[in-house]
């Protein structure tokens, strides 16, 4: 059955929650909701009824990890993002993101926002019913309903730095949803805000399932501190970081260790879904060989970014050599087949970030001191001294310029860094031919457009 939505069509879809369990297969073990305590609810009434919340839950992750096509977290995030924002090349030709040639009807422009909306749909349609079900206790109700609202935060965050303003979907409604029109940034940023207060509330701190697959409540605070640096809130940035930094749940691990299945840094990370591959990330960045040229090479830009000595270059940047050239590549996930060995998990947050929005919240606070102590434990662990940096002006270059470095390549961090900065149209303008200003912001799909008579399109297309 194929199911289309967008954010006007409300519930003129209906998809029967049962309905998800026929496609969640392998990942059902992946989000496993264990039983309630025979003490709450009766354990007959749990097995019987509780299986349509368990599937409509592995519905929602499964969406996370739909390979290829430009779902807006199936990995195409660091490959567009990465092409955007000049980390990396694309070996053929005719690539929008590459050049910011996007426009309305761009595929995977368009793509983003269709998934990113029929995401919502399904987690709008968990969140009314898991409110409304007597199947499970109160307690595992609440839990998973603010479970769902972070997840739900995390697609606005990237629907809001990706398109600017845009329609808030918090039901399935089609009465309310026909015809909505783009909410602005700060109401956008005002309902990711609410989710995730109401989700700090509930969330435990150890996580619900083994691993740490479905998000715990360091998971809420870590989005929650790159949410107040978004927004210049450096203060509860700090505050929210300080949650995650020092609850000794995570450490920094040897740069060989950190993508791997189990990782003490992960905070959220994801296993493979399907049996094809392990991470979108290693198996588009990684070439056949090392005599084939990779799909997305790195810039020299980038390359040339390096300090000497920095050991990130040599463990997570990867070179082949094709007619007589070298390319760089991503290298920071290894695996490019599903039975490689050891394992590795999709990172969505990560404890080295979250040094890095301590350090930059530290800085714009004039907290100088506690702010380099931040960033040179970045530095230490790629094998760096410490940095040199001393004025006010210096400390913030620095750290910016860590972040370049750190997280390269990974889910469009550079992008929105330049966007959030304002540095993107000198940054980008001095290398990339042709670009615009409006180019910092992706197109409304013009198929959404013909829908929804009250959206608007942004400058520029």
């Amino acid at each position: 059955m194929t199911t289309r939505y967008n954010h006007s069509m409300g519930n003129r879809w209906v998809i029967p929650i049962l309905l998800l369990s026929l496609i969640t297969g392998s990942c059902k073990k992946l989000i496993e909701i264990p039983p309630n305590p025979i003490n709450q609810i009766p354990q007959a009434a749990v097995f019987s009824d509780s299986s349509d919340i368990i599937s409509a839950i592995a519905g929602v992750y499964l969406n996370f990890k739909v390979a290829g096509g430009s779902n807006l977290f199936s990995g195409n995030i660091a490959q567009s993002m990465g092409l955007a924002a000049g980390e990396m090349t694309y070996a053929y030709s005719g690539n929008t993101f590459q050049t910011n040639t996007y426009i309305a009807t761009d595929g995977t422009a368009s793509g983003f926002w269709t998934s990113g909306y029929t995401n919502l749909y399904y987690i709008n349609s968990c969140l009314e019913g898991i409110t409304s079900t007597t199947a499970i206790s109160d307690a595992l109700k609440q839990a998973l309903i603010g479970e769902l609202k972070m997840v739900r935060a995390m697609h606005y965050f990237y629907l809001v730095n990706l398109y600017g303003a845009v329609p808030i979907v918090n039901g399935t409604d089609y009465k309310t949803n026909t015809d909505l029109a783009r909410s602005s940034v700060d109401s956008v940023y005002a309902f990711i805000l609410s989710d995730l207060t109401d989700a700090r509330k509930v969330l435990k701190a150890t996580y619900p399932s083994a691993g740490r697959a479905r998000p715990n409540l360091y998971t809420a605070d870590a989005l929650l501190a790159r949410v107040y640096l978004y927004l210049g809130q450096y203060a509860n940035a700090d505050v929210m970081a300080s949650e995650v930094i020092s609850s000794g749940n995570y450490g920094l691990t040897a740069l060989s260790g950190v993508f791997l299945q189990g990782s003490n840094e992960a905070i959220w990370q994801l296993p493979a879904v399907g049996t094809s591959f392990q991470t979108t990330d290693g198996e588009f960045f990684i070439p056949y060989s090392n005599t084939s040229a990779p799909t997305y090479p790195m810039t020299s830009f980038l390359v040339d970014s390096f300090e000497t000595g920095d050991q990130r270059k040599t463990a997570w940047i990867g070179t082949s050599t094709a007619a007589g050239k070298i390319y760089n590549y991503p290298f920071k996930y290894k695996n490019r087949t599903y039975s490689a060995t050891p394992v590795e998990s999709y990172m969505f947050f990560r404890l080295a970030e979250q040094y890095l929005i301590r350090a930059e919240a530290l800085a714009r606070q004039n907290k100088a001191d506690s702010a380099l102590a931040d960033l040179n434990k970045i530095r230490s662990r790629a094998g760096l001294g410490n940095s040199t940096a001393s004025t006010p002006d210096e400390i913030l270059s620095a750290i910016l310029h860590e972040r370049q470095i750190e997280l390269f390549c990974e889910w469009g961090h550079r992008w929105f860094d330049l966007r959030r900065t304002g540095r993107i149209d000198a940054v980008l303008g001095a290398i990339k031919p042709g670009w615009l200003p409006t180019d910092a912001t992706l197109p409304i799909p013009s198929q959404e457009m013909q829908n929804d008579p009250y959206l608007t399109q942004n400058p520029g297309y």
